[in-house]
């Protein structure tokens, strides 16, 4: 693990004295997070819950982060949803169908764009999105005792790269909304995550640097994109206590050690005109799009690697000017012996770690989209139509369902990879 030559004796003390540093980190930040081994997470909604994107996001970010945690996630949005119901039933038939159901340990509910009446601020409204919000609460604390919900404040109405349609405009409301959400959380001791201010302070951004650009983080005014979502589930995660690093590894060259090594296992160092390792990690970068214009132009102007997506390498004392990176025999990139001392962020590198979890990420699409046509498709298609083969069906989609979980966990677990720095 550590020097290429050393005396088995000095190899043996400098492994005891690494060993809680390269542990440590990892073990407190899976301790601290706010999901559970063994949770059922279910995400409720209106229609930017039902996009089933900052919710896909949250679960690859848990998959590829915490890859030996069982947490099975459900997607339970509906478009037009208020707090009264909507399309799917009213607010008990769909709490009970479509949370209640899945028994579930965690609960996030985002609710506030309908209720509002896209117009200004409305007492009546207001007092109706109070009452049926405090329903929800009472109704879930109810029924599923020791429920762990999340309430989301509502994410913004883009009145930032455009004009508002009345003065004030139209987020103002939600914004208050927001606010009543976020005392409701503190008043039952529930958890609460801000999907609106983060979002419009990336949008006040986007605006003055491309205003084009800008408007593609919320196209219509109401449902984000990849990008806006993107930003939407850093808040979620972060209100969760996630926490950034991925990997973190140090090595010196002159002196063939592994100075610092979180939350991977570094061994077969060797130093000289190349220097090489190999690397047993225990999670994979969170994977982001960015070919995509607006999801780069979103995660430039935001915190997201900084507050989510950190797998650092740094190596010191290399003596050529510049070196190749190969992981796994593939070349990743040539690099500065000054950018390897200042450390590389490998999260944002295309590397076979980064193409591992963007698989991860398509399982997670296919098994959320695999859950939409059993849940929405079938069960509520043909709820009232005696069909004897239904009950088959949807046994068969839940049993698909739970054939693609458990390849994404297969996928999502790390793989030895080999490193190589070649001097050019």
């Amino acid at each position: 693990m550590i020097a290429r030559f050393a005396p088995l004796s000095t190899r043996l003390r400098l492994v005891l004295a690494l060993f809680p540093f390269m542990f440590a980190a990892a073990s407190a930040a899976q301790e601290n997070f706010y999901l559970h081994n063994g949770d059922t997470v279910v995400f409720y909604g209106d229609s930017i819950t039902d996009q089933r994107l900052y919710t896909t996001f949250v679960e690859t970010f848990v998959l590829t982060r915490f890859p030996e945690m069982q947490v099975r996630f459900v997607h339970s949005g509906w478009g037009g949803d208020r707090v009264t119901g909507g399309g799917g039933g009213t607010i008990d038939e769909r709490l009970e169908r479509d949370v209640i159901a899945y028994r579930p340990t965690v609960m996030t509910v985002m609710l506030g764009m309908n209720d509002g009446g896209y117009r200004a601020f409305d007492e009546g409204l207001f007092k109706k999105y109070c009452a049926g919000y405090q329903h929800i609460v009472d109704i879930m604390k109810q029924r599923v005792p020791g429920l762990r919900m999340t309430l989301l404040q509502p994410s913004p109405f883009d009145d930032f790269t455009r004009e508002p349609q009345f003065p004030g405009g139209y987020n103002s409301v939600l914004v208050r909304y927001g606010e009543f959400v976020k005392e409701l959380a503190e008043k039952n001791g529930l958890a609460v995550a801000d999907l609106n201010g983060p979002m419009v302070e990336v949008l006040r951004k986007a605006a003055t640097v491309d205003s084009a650009l800008a408007q593609r983080i919320i196209p219509d005014r109401v449902h984000p994109g990849p990008a806006g979502h993107l930003i939407m589930a850093l808040s979620l995660l972060k209100a969760w206590r996630a926490t950034p690093v991925v990997t973190a590894v140090e090595i010196d060259v002159p002196s063939a050690q592994v100075r610092r090594a979180v939350n991977t296992t570094v061994t077969g160092l060797t130093t000289g005109s190349s220097v090489s390792w190999t690397q047993k990690d225990k999670s994979l970068p969170m994977p982001v799009n960015m070919k995509d214009p607006v999801t780069a132009f979103a995660v430039r102007l935001s915190n997201f690697t900084d507050a989510l997506n950190q797998q650092t390498l740094k190596v010191t004392g290399l003596s050529a000017k510049l070196y190749t990176l190969k992981i796994n025999g593939t070349q990743v990139g040539s690099f500065t012996s000054e950018q390897f001392q200042n450390g590389l962020n490998l999260a944002e590198i295309e590397t076979p770690m980064a193409k591992q979890a963007a698989e991860v990420h398509n399982l997670t699409m296919k098994r959320t989209a695999v859950h939409q046509m059993r849940w929405r498709e079938v069960q509520m298609a043909f709820r009232n139509d005696n069909l004897l083969r239904v009950p088959s069906i949807l046994d068969n989609l839940d049993a698909l369902d739970a054939d693609i979980g458990a390849r994404q966990k297969a996928a999502a677990q790390p793989a030895a990879t080999f490193y190589e720095l070649i001097a050019q």
